[in-house]
């Protein structure tokens, strides 16, 4: 392809080359709508090309996260959270039963608050091109469950950010840090009893084997965010600033339809394996709001502007 490209050198001598990197796998949604906002970008853009790099290639979250920062990567695919240590006010778009609904998390963030928030990410050089629905974290145990008071004292594996710690704390868990890696082997011993994971992951990584209860706690909608270094953006010309933003948005919305459609064949095919799947009733989530109240406390002090915004949005 170089050799045929070459005559079209003067034309194309000013194209800038972009790298999106994420952590996530080929398979899963959220690559394939990185993968179709690439196409969209390369088939309609005069000033850019950019290549996707999922699955790690480009390292970890906290090397994609440091590397949007200093340049290193021009746009990442990543979760709010993984910018806490940067941006402390970033991790509570995943509070716990902080979102109505996904709709209601999707109009937030794609409306109104996306420029609050971008107010915050662009004090560290970067900038919001866009939101999406990840998926809903739920509980998975080794042991039979059937409401919120079988959780206490159980040991759930959770990921190393406070916030989610502090979430299983108050619902009466005892949350226990250890790398995803380890999850699988860790169920099976016994090291934890569970764990908490939204349909995707829980099934490609056969946790159901060693972890059959599926409790529908439903306490965080995880956005996903898709961010670019606030230099490269300045440097794009008005019409490719506007097709990456709608590439990015029609990408969005065909990712909110496909991991929809994706979590409703998941949840029969789970079924059909003998999970249990287990919905929780309506007291016992209000019993789950009320308790995750005081961690929206610990996350929101002197920020309470912002969250009243969030769930203002929301009416």
């Amino acid at each position: 392809p170089a050799a045929t490209e070459a005559p079209a050198t003067e034309a194309k001598k000013d194209v800038k080359e972009l790298k999106w990197g994420s952590v996530h796998p080929e398979t899963q949604v959220v690559t394939q709508m990185m993968m179709k906002a690439v196409d969209e970008i390369n088939a309609n853009a005069e000033g850019i090309h950019v290549t996707g790099y999922p699955n790690g290639v480009l390292g970890g979250s906290s090397d994609l996260v440091e590397g949007v920062q200093e340049g290193m990567v021009d746009i990442i695919t990543e979760g709010p959270a993984q910018f806490a240590s940067w941006i402390p006010k970033a991790a509570q778009v995943e509070a716990p039963y902080l979102w109505q609904s996904v709709e209601h998390m999707q109009k937030a963030l794609n409306g109104e608050y996306k420029d609050t928030l971008n107010e915050l990410f662009q004090q560290v050089d970067v900038r919001i091109m866009g939101s999406f629905y990840y998926g809903t974290r739920q509980l998975t145990t080794n042991k039979p469950v059937s409401t919120l008071a079988d959780l206490k004292g159980m040991k759930i594996r959770v990921p190393e950010t406070q916030l989610m710690m502090d979430t299983m704390k108050a619902l009466g868990a005892e949350p226990t840090p250890i790398s995803y890696s380890e999850l699988y082997s860790s169920l099976q011993s016994g090291v934890v009893d569970g764990a908490e994971n939204g349909y995707p992951g829980y099934s490609s990584n056969k946790f159901y084997e060693v972890a059959p209860y599926y409790l529908l706690s439903g306490h965080t909608f995880s956005p996903g965010i898709v961010l670019m270094a606030e230099a490269k953006w300045n440097a794009l010309s008005e019409e490719d600033q506007k097709i990456l933003l709608e590439a990015g948005q029609k990408a969005s919305d065909w990712n909110k339809s496909a991991i929809g459609e994706e979590e409703v064949a998941l949840r029969k095919d789970l079924e059909d394996k003998g999970v249990h799947i287990i919905d929780m009733t309506a007291e016992d989530l209000a019993a789950a709001q009320s308790a995750c109240e005081p961690v929206w406390a610990n996350y929101t002090k002197g920020i309470e502007d912002l969250l009243q915004k969030m769930v203002e949005i929301q009416k």
